[in-house]
Protein backbone atom coordinates (compact mmCIF):
# COMPACT_ATOMS: atom_id res chain seq x y z
CA UNK A 1 0.00 0.00 0.00
CA UNK A 2 1.17 3.54 -0.78
CA UNK A 3 -0.08 6.79 0.73
CA UNK A 4 -2.34 7.57 -2.23
CA UNK A 5 -4.28 4.36 -1.52
CA UNK A 6 -5.53 5.97 1.72
CA UNK A 7 -6.98 9.04 0.03
CA UNK A 8 -10.67 9.24 0.93
CA UNK A 9 -10.74 6.00 2.93
CA UNK A 10 -11.19 7.75 6.29
CA UNK A 11 -13.73 10.44 7.19
CA UNK A 12 -14.17 13.06 9.88
CA UNK A 13 -17.70 12.61 11.20
CA UNK A 14 -17.76 14.90 14.23
CA UNK A 15 -16.14 18.22 15.12
CA UNK A 16 -16.75 20.76 17.85
CA UNK A 17 -15.13 23.04 20.37
CA UNK A 18 -16.13 23.61 24.00
CA UNK A 19 -19.32 25.46 24.86
CA UNK A 20 -17.41 28.67 25.54
CA UNK A 21 -13.97 30.07 24.73
CA UNK A 22 -12.02 32.72 26.58
CA UNK A 23 -11.48 32.93 30.32
CA UNK A 24 -12.84 29.78 32.01
CA UNK A 25 -11.31 29.55 35.52
CA UNK A 26 -13.78 26.80 36.51
CA UNK A 27 -12.48 24.46 33.79
CA UNK A 28 -9.33 22.41 34.17
CA UNK A 29 -7.37 21.11 31.22
CA UNK A 30 -8.98 17.67 31.50
CA UNK A 31 -12.53 19.06 31.69
CA UNK A 32 -11.88 21.13 28.56
CA UNK A 33 -10.83 17.93 26.77
CA UNK A 34 -13.95 16.16 28.00
CA UNK A 35 -16.33 18.94 27.01
CA UNK A 36 -14.89 19.11 23.52
CA UNK A 37 -15.15 15.32 23.17
CA UNK A 38 -18.73 15.33 24.37
CA UNK A 39 -19.73 17.97 21.85
CA UNK A 40 -17.87 16.32 18.96
CA UNK A 41 -19.43 12.91 19.69
CA UNK A 42 -22.86 14.52 19.84
CA UNK A 43 -22.14 16.13 16.47
CA UNK A 44 -21.20 12.70 15.09
CA UNK A 45 -24.23 10.91 16.53
CA UNK A 46 -21.97 8.54 18.49
CA UNK A 47 -21.46 7.64 22.15
CA UNK A 48 -18.39 7.63 24.36
CA UNK A 49 -18.66 3.84 24.54
CA UNK A 50 -18.10 3.70 20.75
CA UNK A 51 -14.61 5.21 21.07
CA UNK A 52 -11.72 2.73 20.90
CA UNK A 53 -8.97 5.10 19.76
CA UNK A 54 -7.86 8.18 21.71
CA UNK A 55 -5.34 10.68 20.34
CA UNK A 56 -4.72 13.52 22.77
CA UNK A 57 -1.43 15.44 22.68
CA UNK A 58 -0.67 17.57 25.70
CA UNK A 59 -2.23 15.43 28.41
CA UNK A 60 -1.37 12.14 30.08
CA UNK A 61 -3.33 9.48 28.22
CA UNK A 62 -4.08 7.47 31.32
CA UNK A 63 -5.47 10.59 32.99
CA UNK A 64 -7.92 11.37 30.21
CA UNK A 65 -8.99 7.76 29.69
CA UNK A 66 -9.67 7.43 33.41
CA UNK A 67 -11.64 10.69 33.48
CA UNK A 68 -13.76 9.60 30.52
CA UNK A 69 -14.24 6.10 31.90
CA UNK A 70 -13.01 4.32 28.78
CA UNK A 71 -10.17 1.91 27.96
CA UNK A 72 -9.09 2.69 24.40
CA UNK A 73 -7.51 -0.03 22.27
CA UNK A 74 -5.11 2.51 20.73
CA UNK A 75 -3.88 5.71 22.32
CA UNK A 76 -1.37 8.35 21.39
CA UNK A 77 -0.31 11.57 23.08
CA UNK A 78 2.75 12.38 20.96
CA UNK A 79 3.64 16.02 21.46
CA UNK A 80 5.06 18.15 18.67
CA UNK A 81 3.52 21.47 19.66
CA UNK A 82 0.45 23.20 18.30
CA UNK A 83 0.33 21.16 15.09
CA UNK A 84 0.14 17.85 17.02
CA UNK A 85 -3.61 17.50 16.51
CA UNK A 86 -3.28 17.81 12.74
CA UNK A 87 -0.54 15.16 12.83
CA UNK A 88 -2.83 12.88 14.84
CA UNK A 89 -5.22 12.67 11.86
CA UNK A 90 -2.58 10.64 10.06
CA UNK A 91 -1.99 8.43 13.10
CA UNK A 92 -5.72 7.82 13.54
CA UNK A 93 -6.13 7.21 9.80
CA UNK A 94 -3.53 4.44 9.87
CA UNK A 95 -5.12 2.69 12.85
CA UNK A 96 -8.59 2.93 11.31
CA UNK A 97 -7.43 1.76 7.89
CA UNK A 98 -5.68 -1.22 9.46
CA UNK A 99 -8.92 -2.23 11.21
CA UNK A 100 -7.33 -1.98 14.65
CA UNK A 101 -9.96 0.53 15.82
CA UNK A 102 -13.37 1.66 14.60
CA UNK A 103 -13.88 5.12 16.10
CA UNK A 104 -11.04 7.55 16.78
CA UNK A 105 -11.23 10.74 18.83
CA UNK A 106 -8.60 13.44 18.57
CA UNK A 107 -8.96 15.97 21.36
CA UNK A 108 -7.47 19.12 22.80
CA UNK A 109 -8.03 21.02 26.02
CA UNK A 110 -5.84 23.77 27.40
CA UNK A 111 -6.29 26.24 30.21
CA UNK A 112 -3.97 28.65 28.46
CA UNK A 113 -5.24 31.74 30.26
CA UNK A 114 -6.36 30.48 33.68
CA UNK A 115 -3.59 27.82 33.89
CA UNK A 116 -5.78 25.29 35.73
CA UNK A 117 -4.16 21.85 35.68
CA UNK A 118 -1.44 22.92 33.24
CA UNK A 119 2.21 22.03 33.79
CA UNK A 120 4.80 24.80 33.69
CA UNK A 121 6.85 25.25 30.54
CA UNK A 122 10.22 23.47 30.86
CA UNK A 123 13.19 25.80 30.93
CA UNK A 124 16.51 26.25 32.61
CA UNK A 125 20.24 26.22 32.00
CA UNK A 126 20.36 22.44 31.58
CA UNK A 127 18.40 22.68 28.32
CA UNK A 128 19.88 23.83 24.98
CA UNK A 129 17.62 26.86 24.81
CA UNK A 130 18.57 27.84 28.32
CA UNK A 131 22.21 27.86 27.31
CA UNK A 132 22.17 29.29 23.81
CA UNK A 133 18.96 31.36 23.44
CA UNK A 134 17.57 32.60 26.76
CA UNK A 135 20.76 34.48 27.78
CA UNK A 136 20.37 36.54 24.61
CA UNK A 137 16.72 37.43 25.21
CA UNK A 138 15.20 34.74 23.00
CA UNK A 139 12.65 32.86 25.08
CA UNK A 140 8.97 32.29 24.49
CA UNK A 141 6.82 32.59 21.40
CA UNK A 142 6.90 36.38 20.80
CA UNK A 143 10.69 36.43 20.61
CA UNK A 144 11.20 33.19 18.72
CA UNK A 145 8.39 33.73 16.20
CA UNK A 146 9.66 37.24 15.49
CA UNK A 147 12.99 36.02 14.09
CA UNK A 148 11.64 34.50 10.83
CA UNK A 149 9.47 37.60 10.37
CA UNK A 150 12.36 40.06 10.73
CA UNK A 151 14.56 37.99 8.43
CA UNK A 152 11.75 37.91 5.86
CA UNK A 153 11.45 41.68 6.09
CA UNK A 154 15.18 42.09 5.54
CA UNK A 155 15.42 39.57 2.71
CA UNK A 156 12.20 40.25 0.78
CA UNK A 157 11.05 43.72 1.82
CA UNK A 158 7.97 42.46 3.68
CA UNK A 159 6.39 45.23 5.77
CA UNK A 160 4.65 45.56 9.12
CA UNK A 161 1.64 46.99 7.29
CA UNK A 162 1.28 43.76 5.32
CA UNK A 163 1.37 41.75 8.55
CA UNK A 164 -1.19 44.13 10.03
CA UNK A 165 -3.50 43.41 7.08
CA UNK A 166 -3.58 39.75 8.12
CA UNK A 167 -4.91 40.77 11.56
CA UNK A 168 -7.53 43.03 9.97
CA UNK A 169 -8.74 40.45 7.46
CA UNK A 170 -8.92 37.76 10.11
CA UNK A 171 -10.93 40.01 12.44
CA UNK A 172 -13.57 40.42 9.73
CA UNK A 173 -14.10 36.65 9.77
CA UNK A 174 -14.26 36.61 13.58
CA UNK A 175 -17.04 39.17 13.54
CA UNK A 176 -19.24 36.50 11.93
CA UNK A 177 -18.36 33.70 14.37
CA UNK A 178 -20.73 33.38 17.37
CA UNK A 179 -17.98 32.13 19.71
CA UNK A 180 -15.11 34.39 18.66
CA UNK A 181 -13.49 36.23 21.56
CA UNK A 182 -12.54 39.46 19.71
CA UNK A 183 -15.08 41.14 17.42
CA UNK A 184 -14.42 44.89 17.58
CA UNK A 185 -13.77 46.68 14.31
CA UNK A 186 -10.08 46.78 13.41
CA UNK A 187 -8.00 48.80 10.94
CA UNK A 188 -4.40 48.58 9.82
CA UNK A 189 -3.78 51.80 11.74
CA UNK A 190 -5.21 50.24 14.92
CA UNK A 191 -2.84 47.30 14.57
CA UNK A 192 0.18 49.48 13.86
CA UNK A 193 -0.58 51.80 16.78
CA UNK A 194 -1.07 49.05 19.37
CA UNK A 195 1.83 48.62 21.77
CA UNK A 196 4.95 46.79 20.64
CA UNK A 197 5.32 43.31 22.13
CA UNK A 198 8.46 42.19 20.30
CA UNK A 199 9.42 43.98 17.11
CA UNK A 200 8.04 43.71 14.50
CA UNK A 201 4.96 42.45 16.34
CA UNK A 202 2.54 44.82 17.97
CA UNK A 203 -0.11 43.54 20.36
CA UNK A 204 -2.75 43.11 17.65
CA UNK A 205 -0.37 41.02 15.55
CA UNK A 206 -0.20 38.48 18.40
CA UNK A 207 -2.62 35.66 19.13
CA UNK A 208 -5.06 35.63 22.00
CA UNK A 209 -4.40 33.68 25.19
CA UNK A 210 -7.55 31.75 26.11
CA UNK A 211 -8.99 28.68 27.76
CA UNK A 212 -10.60 26.32 25.25
CA UNK A 213 -10.88 22.77 23.96
CA UNK A 214 -12.16 20.82 21.01
CA UNK A 215 -12.27 17.43 19.33
CA UNK A 216 -12.66 15.52 16.09
CA UNK A 217 -14.25 12.09 15.56
CA UNK A 218 -13.09 9.84 12.69
CA UNK A 219 -14.30 6.55 11.24
CA UNK A 220 -13.77 4.57 8.05
CA UNK A 221 -15.48 6.26 5.12
CA UNK A 222 -17.70 3.29 4.28
CA UNK A 223 -19.14 3.40 7.80
CA UNK A 224 -19.46 7.19 7.97
CA UNK A 225 -22.39 7.38 5.56
CA UNK A 226 -24.75 5.83 8.11
CA UNK A 227 -24.16 8.73 10.51
CA UNK A 228 -26.28 11.90 10.62
CA UNK A 229 -23.79 14.48 9.31
CA UNK A 230 -22.13 14.53 5.86
CA UNK A 231 -18.65 12.99 6.07
CA UNK A 232 -15.57 15.10 5.43
CA UNK A 233 -13.00 12.90 3.74
CA UNK A 234 -9.33 12.81 4.68
CA UNK A 235 -7.62 13.25 1.31
CA UNK A 236 -4.03 14.01 2.25
CA UNK A 237 -1.87 14.16 5.36
CA UNK A 238 1.70 14.99 6.24
CA UNK A 239 3.88 15.93 9.16
CA UNK A 240 7.59 16.37 9.81
CA UNK A 241 10.12 17.77 12.26
CA UNK A 242 13.27 19.65 11.36
CA UNK A 243 14.88 21.07 14.52
CA UNK A 244 14.15 21.95 18.14
CA UNK A 245 15.54 25.43 18.84
CA UNK A 246 14.83 28.35 16.53
CA UNK A 247 18.57 28.98 16.25
CA UNK A 248 18.90 25.73 14.32
CA UNK A 249 16.59 26.61 11.43
CA UNK A 250 18.47 25.95 8.21
CA UNK A 251 16.86 29.04 6.66
CA UNK A 252 14.94 31.45 8.89
CA UNK A 253 12.49 32.23 6.07
CA UNK A 254 11.64 28.60 5.28
CA UNK A 255 10.22 25.85 7.49
CA UNK A 256 11.69 22.62 6.12
CA UNK A 257 9.07 20.68 8.11
CA UNK A 258 6.24 22.67 6.52
CA UNK A 259 7.58 22.09 3.03
CA UNK A 260 7.79 18.32 3.66
CA UNK A 261 4.37 18.02 5.34
CA UNK A 262 2.65 20.09 2.66
CA UNK A 263 4.22 18.16 -0.19
CA UNK A 264 3.20 14.86 1.45
CA UNK A 265 -0.40 15.99 1.86
CA UNK A 266 -0.75 17.29 -1.69
CA UNK A 267 0.88 14.18 -3.15
CA UNK A 268 -1.48 11.88 -1.26
CA UNK A 269 -4.57 13.88 -2.20
CA UNK A 270 -3.75 14.25 -5.88
CA UNK A 271 -4.85 17.89 -5.65
CA UNK A 272 -2.94 21.08 -6.35
CA UNK A 273 -2.91 24.46 -4.65
CA UNK A 274 -5.39 25.73 -7.25
CA UNK A 275 -7.96 23.17 -6.08
CA UNK A 276 -8.09 24.53 -2.53
CA UNK A 277 -11.24 26.53 -1.77
CA UNK A 278 -10.58 27.44 1.86
CA UNK A 279 -7.41 27.55 3.97
CA UNK A 280 -7.10 27.35 7.75
CA UNK A 281 -3.49 28.27 8.54
CA UNK A 282 -2.18 28.50 12.10
CA UNK A 283 -1.79 32.16 13.06
CA UNK A 284 0.01 32.39 16.38
CA UNK A 285 1.28 35.70 14.97
CA UNK A 286 0.26 37.58 11.86
CA UNK A 287 3.34 36.49 9.93
CA UNK A 288 2.85 32.77 10.67
CA UNK A 289 0.18 32.11 7.99
CA UNK A 290 2.17 34.23 5.54
CA UNK A 291 5.12 31.88 5.97
CA UNK A 292 2.77 28.92 5.45
CA UNK A 293 1.47 30.36 2.18
CA UNK A 294 5.01 30.23 0.84
CA UNK A 295 6.08 26.91 2.33
CA UNK A 296 2.91 25.19 1.07
CA UNK A 297 3.40 26.53 -2.44
CA UNK A 298 0.47 28.92 -2.70
CA UNK A 299 2.86 31.77 -3.48
CA UNK A 300 6.55 31.98 -4.36
CA UNK A 301 9.18 32.77 -1.75
CA UNK A 302 9.00 36.37 -0.63
CA UNK A 303 5.59 37.04 -2.18
CA UNK A 304 3.26 36.46 0.77
CA UNK A 305 3.35 40.13 1.82
CA UNK A 306 1.92 41.34 -1.46
CA UNK A 307 -0.49 38.42 -1.56
CA UNK A 308 -2.28 39.32 1.70
CA UNK A 309 -2.70 43.01 0.85
CA UNK A 310 -6.06 44.59 -0.03
CA UNK A 311 -8.15 42.07 1.90
CA UNK A 312 -7.43 39.10 -0.35
CA UNK A 313 -7.86 36.69 2.60
CA UNK A 314 -10.86 38.54 4.13
CA UNK A 315 -14.56 37.81 3.54
CA UNK A 316 -15.25 38.44 -0.13
CA UNK A 317 -11.56 38.04 -1.03
CA UNK A 318 -10.32 35.55 -3.57
CA UNK A 319 -8.42 33.43 -1.01
CA UNK A 320 -10.58 32.75 2.08
CA UNK A 321 -8.18 32.15 4.97
CA UNK A 322 -8.77 31.53 8.68
CA UNK A 323 -12.50 31.85 8.33
CA UNK A 324 -13.22 31.30 12.02
CA UNK A 325 -11.21 34.37 13.01
CA UNK A 326 -8.06 32.41 13.73
CA UNK A 327 -5.84 32.50 16.77
CA UNK A 328 -5.67 36.27 16.34
CA UNK A 329 -9.37 36.89 17.05
CA UNK A 330 -11.34 33.63 17.55
CA UNK A 331 -9.39 31.76 20.24
CA UNK A 332 -5.87 30.57 20.98
CA UNK A 333 -5.37 28.40 24.03
CA UNK A 334 -1.67 27.77 23.48
CA UNK A 335 -1.80 24.95 20.92
CA UNK A 336 -4.12 26.04 18.14
CA UNK A 337 -4.05 23.28 15.52
CA UNK A 338 -7.31 21.62 16.58
CA UNK A 339 -9.37 24.69 15.73
CA UNK A 340 -8.08 24.87 12.16
CA UNK A 341 -9.66 21.46 11.54
CA UNK A 342 -12.93 22.16 13.33
CA UNK A 343 -13.48 25.19 11.10
CA UNK A 344 -12.41 23.28 7.99
CA UNK A 345 -15.00 20.58 8.70
CA UNK A 346 -17.74 23.19 9.12
CA UNK A 347 -16.81 24.91 5.88
CA UNK A 348 -16.77 21.66 3.90
CA UNK A 349 -20.12 20.62 5.37
CA UNK A 350 -21.64 24.00 4.56
CA UNK A 351 -22.28 24.69 8.25
CA UNK A 352 -20.32 27.92 8.71
CA UNK A 353 -23.30 30.29 8.64
CA UNK A 354 -22.54 33.88 7.63
CA UNK A 355 -18.87 33.08 7.06
CA UNK A 356 -19.56 30.15 4.73
CA UNK A 357 -17.28 30.04 1.69
CA UNK A 358 -19.41 29.45 -1.39
CA UNK A 359 -19.04 26.02 -3.04
CA UNK A 360 -16.23 24.93 -0.70
CA UNK A 361 -15.28 21.39 -1.76
CA UNK A 362 -11.62 21.08 -0.81
CA UNK A 363 -9.66 22.73 1.98
CA UNK A 364 -6.41 22.68 3.89
CA UNK A 365 -5.52 22.90 7.58
CA UNK A 366 -1.89 23.48 8.44
CA UNK A 367 0.28 24.63 11.28
CA UNK A 368 3.73 24.73 12.84
CA UNK A 369 4.72 23.02 16.06
CA UNK A 370 7.09 24.53 18.56
CA UNK A 371 9.14 27.38 17.16
CA UNK A 372 8.70 26.44 13.47
CA UNK A 373 10.33 23.16 14.57
CA UNK A 374 7.62 20.82 13.27
CA UNK A 375 4.65 21.08 10.92
CA UNK A 376 1.51 19.16 10.02
CA UNK A 377 -0.88 19.41 7.09
CA UNK A 378 -4.35 18.05 6.38
CA UNK A 379 -6.16 18.26 3.05
CA UNK A 380 -9.83 17.33 3.31
CA UNK A 381 -12.83 17.34 1.04
CA UNK A 382 -16.59 17.20 0.89
CA UNK A 383 -16.03 14.60 -1.82
CA UNK A 384 -13.25 12.32 -3.00
CA UNK A 385 -11.56 13.60 -6.19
Amino acid sequence: MVAKDLCGKIAIVGASETDRLGELPNHSMVTLHAEGIRNALSDAGLKLSDVDGLFCPGIAMTQLGEYLGIAPRVYNNSQMGGCSFIAMVEHAMLALAAGIINVAVISHGESGRSRVGVASFPSGPSLPGGQFETPYGTFGAPTTFSLPATRHMHQYGTTQEQMAQVSVSTRKWAQMHPKAVMKDDLTVEDVMNSRVVCWPYTLLMCCLVTDAGGALVLTRADESRALPKPPVYVLGTGHATAHYNIMNMRDATTSDAAVISGRSAFDMSGLSQNDIDVAELYDAFSFTPMAALEDLGFVAKGESGGFVENGRTAPGGEFPMNTNGGGLSYSHSGMYGMYTMIELVRQLRGEAGKRQVRDAKFGIAHGPGGMFAAASTLIAGAEVP
